[in-house]
């Protein structure tokens, strides 16, 4: 107490010196007093009312606890009253036991009284049901069944309640409300036949269809009943709970399967289309089915039922269902594709579940799939597999047509400019096409293994071709009357080479994406090597035609007939150019290389006629008048093939030439100028050998031995410049039997 009025003390001190710092705050002591005694006044006033509010709660307190020991103790005095009560009673109760039973059965009399006119009356009731479920008024006969099912449950409630385990009773009971069942259960099916034509019934007769479902509520709402009850008592009446609205759920959902399932037709012997029907009849049923549960059959249910979703549900898995079925069959390859596209495309898109009527409830994103990946994957798999086999068939079959084409007596089909073809490029690349289109619907992954499959087998049906090509010309040339058009036909094989090229190009702009080019550049550089053999082995075996009907004239060349006058070149170039005729017939690329070789060829073998020394001039007369010849013919092979080449820009000019040059040293009348003449033409042409010019020598007939050997020993030594654009000819010319060295002995 000393240490709080010393704190204080301290603290007026404290409060006053800060008050009293000043001279002229002195004159206001007075004011300062007075401010102080009112605050002070103040505290004590507040402090003496929170004193005596305390005081006052102290009391009430005390008195409220005085007032509840009293309590207490009167609560103790009963308990001790009704204690010795109870004890004195307890032999009354048990005299109460018969009483006790009395009341148990007058409770159970009650019920029965109560349910008594029901009681004689099932027989009727039931009848009355039964009609009333026959003529389809199902809601008054659910009420009749209802009334009848109170009635047994309530007394064998009442029963159960007096002696539970005594099940005769029990066993009256259900046995007297026997055909009660058979009545639930032929309304049952009176319902489920409703549910099951549902889609059709909304539209036709919703009411029917709501009176089904308030029935289906009606049993709900006494199935939880029940339940409750059976919690408290432990009883349940027979047949509870019926579970009818999972029934119904059921019920739909083995619709929805036999509905999907039922869809199919035909089969695949009565319709090879049978799988794309089966599909789009599916995709017809799924989409109005949903349309109606949608703006109709949502509207007879109670919103807890979501029966929209739930009808999607069940399609949903019912599609699956029946998809996987349809994947595990033995599927050909068409029909996989029609399977996937449906599966993979056609479900999501806008035809069916993307259906702008059927949004927002269905939103395809939320969709799973119908098939797995893994079953996707196989099915692509033995769709490629057997994709492989049937095109290698197809080709085989394409090639086999195409080659009886080529036996006809009848010329081939020309195409818009006039190029004769046959149709087995078209028939290919329809293929190809075909089945491309069709990959293509399913996804671009499918499309470019497709592309590169029918790429790959076209690589090898090239080769197949090409041998054919071989063995038709070998066929011919056992018998060149036959077949009667192989000109024709072998150039539309040439010219389906042309048309094989062109196709490629354009089946890979169109189906090939830009980044995958470089993976098909070796494939693509192989058939277009196949292909330019083929065209060239066809050209060549055609200017065999040509110049095995040459032959003869070919051997008039430099001979005795041909110096008096005989006219073989001209025959020879007439031969030509009628053959050529034909040969207009064949396409621009390849009928230019045959012109160049065929120039080449002729030239070839009138050089080599004159290498076969079938003549020897005797005179200069003799050498004048076979090189003037000889630069005359030149001159018909120059105009000739400049007339055939007219147009495709081919140089007609070096190859004649040679048989100028060479007419030039045979008209040479000054044999010491021979040398000189002679290692000018090695010069022009220096794949000229020893051989050529000996036989050319020896055409002269007016060089000596020493000569022939002095002019070729010269030319060996002397440096060889060749022209680096001349093509060499004279290698492919052979001098037979005499040798340089036989003819210098």
């Amino acid at each position: 107490m000393e240490e709080t009025d010393r704190e204080a003390v301290a603290t007026a001190v404290q409060r006053v010196a800060g008050m009293l710092q000043r001279p002229d705050q002195l004159d206001k002591v007075e004011q300062y007093r007075r401010r102080e005694a009112r605050k002070k006044a103040s505290v004590e006033a507040r402090l003496k009312a929170a004193i005596q509010s305390q005081l006052d709660g102290v009391r009430t307190g005390l008195s409220q606890l005085h007032n509840a020991l009293n309590d207490v103790k009167d609560i103790q005095q009963s308990l001790i009253d009704v204690n010795k009560d109870w004890r004195q009673s307890i032999n009354t109760i048990e005299n109460l036991k018969d009483v006790k039973d009395a009341v148990v059965q007058h409770s159970q009399l009650a019920a029965a009284v109560e349910n008594l006119k029901n009681i004689f009356s099932v027989p009727e009731i039931v009848r009355e049901t039964h009609d009333l479920i026959e003529r389809g008024e199902l809601l008054q006969a659910h009420r009749k069944l209802m009334d009848l099912e109170c009635s047994r449950d309530n007394l064998m409630y009442e029963q159960y309640r007096m002696d539970s385990k005594n099940t005769h009773d029990m066993n009256l009971i259900h046995t007297y409300f026997g055909d009660m069942q058979k009545l639930s259960e032929e309304l049952a099916k009176q319902l489920w036949m409703v549910v099951q034509r549902s889609l059709v019934t909304v539209r036709r007769d919703p009411t029917l269809l709501v009176s089904v479902v308030r029935i289906i509520e009606r049993e709900e709402k006494i199935d939880r009943r029940m339940l409750d009850r059976k919690k408290q008592t432990g009883f349940i009446p027979p047949g509870r709970p019926k579970k009818w609205k999972e029934k119904m759920f059921n019920i739909l959902d083995r619709t929805v399967s036999t509905r999907i399932e039922g869809t199919q037709a035909d089969t695949r012997e009565s319709d090879k289309m049978w799988l794309v029907r089966h599909l789009e009849i599916i995709r017809k049923y799924v989409v109005d089915d949903l349309l109606v549960a949608k703006t109709l059959l949502d509207q007879c249910f109670p919103p807890n039922y979501d029966i929209f979703n739930k009808l999607l549900d069940m399609y949903h898995q019912a599609l699956s269902t029946r998809m996987q079925e349809l994947a595990a069959e033995d599927l050909e390859a068409n029909e996989i594709v029609s399977l996937l596209t449906w599966v993979l495309n056609t479900y999501k898109s806008t035809e069916m579940m993307g259906n702008s009527e059927l949004s927002p409830e269905v939103d395809v994103n939320s969709l799973d799939a119908l098939i797995s990946q893994n079953v996707v994957d196989q099915l692509l798999s033995k769709y490629m597999s057997t994709l492989t086999s049937n095109i290698i068939g197809w080709l085989r079959k394409a090639l086999e047509t195409d080659k009886k084409d080529w036996i006809k007596e009848t010329e081939p089909e020309a195409d818009q400019d006039g190029y004769y073809q046959t149709t087995l490029p078209a028939i290919v690349f329809q293929m190809f096409e075909q089945n491309l289109q069709v990959a293509a619907q399913i996804n671009e992954d499918l499309k470019t293994k497709v592309l590169l499959l029918c790429l790959q087998q076209m690589n090898s049906f090239l080769t197949r071709y090409k041998d054919e090509a071989q063995l038709y010309k070998e066929e011919h040339l056992k018998n060149r009357q036959y077949p009667q058009c192989y000109v024709q036909y072998m150039i539309a094989v040439i010219n389906n080479c042309q048309t094989f090229k062109e196709s490629i190009i354009s089946l890979k702009r169109k189906y090939l994406k830009l980044e995958m080019e470089d993976t098909l550049s070796s494939s693509h550089t192989s058939m277009d090597a196949t292909l330019d053999i083929i065209a060239k082995e066809g050209c060549s075996s055609l200017l065999d035609e040509v110049f095995m009907d040459l032959e003869p004239h070919l051997n008039e060349l430099m001979t005795k007939k041909w110096l008096m006058g005989c006219n073989a070149v001209g025959t020879i170039c007439v031969t030509v150019e009628d053959y050529f005729n034909d040969f207009s017939k064949i396409k621009k690329p390849y009928k230019k290389t045959m012109t160049i070789e065929a120039h080449r060829r002729v030239v070839v073998e009138y050089i080599r006629a004159i290498m076969l020394k079938r003549i020897s001039f005797k005179n200069a007369e003799e050498r004048k008048e076979g090189a003037e010849r000889m630069i005359k013919e030149a001159e018909q092979f120059r105009f000739l093939f400049k007339k055939l080449a007219a147009g495709s820009g081919e140089d007609t000019e070096g190859l004649c030439d040679i048989i100028e040059a060479i007419a030039e040293v045979i008209k040479l009348t000054d044999p010491s100028l021979l040398y000189l003449e002679v290692s000018t033409l090695v010069s022009k042409y220096p794949d000229i050998r020893d051989d050529h010019i000996a036989a050319l020598l020896t055409v002269r007939g007016d060089a000596s031995r020493d000569m022939k050997q002095t002019i070729i020993e010269t030319l060996d030594q002397g440096p060889s410049q060749p022209n680096p654009n001349y093509v060499p000819i004279f290698k492919e010319i052979t001098v037979p039997t005499l040798t340089v060295p036989k003819l210098l002995k």
